[in-house]
């Protein structure tokens, strides 16, 4: 049984609460409305996790500085800014059981919050005079975009094989946790080895983290029941592109068929479903995601044993082994 969320942020409590204020004073705004929509994002806070790597990294590499607050409090405008356009792109009025931005204020004022905190997190940097955390970070907002558009051109056509799939969740996905490991390595050393290899390790647990979310799609045991909204979406998984890879032609194209053009019908996507369980399509994804976390533990225990490169390992088992 791997670590709770409040043990693994142990070492770091008091920088976590000193952040809090930190990352609520970074989003303060003259303007009423907006005060309003940013004083509602920050209630409905999830657990984290990125401000968490942000410091348990910091720390790992040197000594914390105000830096590492400015690279924590960055990372978390720029997931939450994501978190607000995703839910506009995906029609979506619900966020963390909770209302999202565009349910109760509308789209054009959820993109426009959106963009305002992408600005605030960058005249942040700036104020700082924190440009290599601009340079990881912008970085990360482009590879982010075109990691969204590559999907979405591919899944016209579902013409996606695994070297493709993996181009897609290593810029849709892996980014954002690569360049959160390499700000907060960046926050307190200068070695450009050592902020690359974090970068590396926040890459490889990114695509982890994906590949158990592509298996989330298929109600594995752990989970409950199947859910099958990445086949409804005409996403091509990981789990997926392995079955198709090995199926017949005639079994190809009916499933092919299946999530182009009967997305929508529960008996066609239970279909799906039992093709890619029978094929072994899940064993294959989580041996995949084993080796992703195994190589991502290896850049971690070229560190020196402590209590902070202890919590990273938990935190690393915490997000490939979550439940949901």
């Amino acid at each position: 049984m791997g670590k709770s969320l409040a043990d693994i942020k142990q070492p770091i409590a008091k920088e976590l609460d000193i952040f809090e204020d930190k990352f609520r004073d970074a989003l303060r705004s003259p303007v009423p409305l907006l005060d309003k929509i940013t004083y509602y994002i920050v209630q409905r806070k999830g657990k984290q996790v990125r401000p968490i790597f942000v410091f348990l990294v910091a720390k790992l590499c040197g000594e914390l500085k105000e830096s590492t607050y400015t690279a924590a409090s960055f990372i978390e405008i720029l997931h939450t800014a994501t978190l607000v356009h995703d839910d506009v792109v995906d029609d979506s009025f619900e966020r963390r059981g909770m209302f999202s931005i565009n349910a109760l204020w509308k789209n054009k004022i959820a993109v426009i919050v959106g963009d305002y905190f992408l600005a605030q997190g960058m005249l942040l940097a700036i104020k700082e005079e924190q440009y290599q955390l601009l340079g990881i970070i912008s970085n990360a907002i482009k590879e982010m975009s075109e990691g969204e558009l590559l999907q979405l051109e591919k899944a016209r056509r579902l013409d996606i094989d695994e070297a493709v799939y993996y181009d897609i969740i290593r810029q849709k996905t892996a980014s954002l946790i690569a360049c959160t490991c390499a700000s907060g390595a960046a926050s307190t050393t200068n070695d450009k080895e050592v902020i690359e290899k974090m970068r590396l390790f926040g890459e490889k647990i990114g695509i982890a983290f994906q590949i158990r979310d592509d298996l989330f799609d298929y109600g594995t045991d752990d989970v409950g029941k199947p859910l099958g909204i990445d086949i409804k979406e005409k996403k091509m998984t990981l789990p997926l592109i392995y079955a198709l890879s090995h199926a017949s032609k005639a079994d190809r194209r009916r499933i092919i068929n299946n999530v182009k053009r009967h997305n929508e019908k529960p008996d066609k996507v239970r279909e799906v479903i039992e093709f890619v369980r029978k094929s072994g399509g899940l064993e294959y994804a989580e041996d995949v995601m084993h080796r992703y976390r195994q190589e991502a533990f290896d850049l971690l225990h070229t560190f020196p044993k402590n209590e902070i490169r202890n919590a990273l390992e938990d935190l690393v088992l915490f997000v490939t082994e979550r439940k949901k």
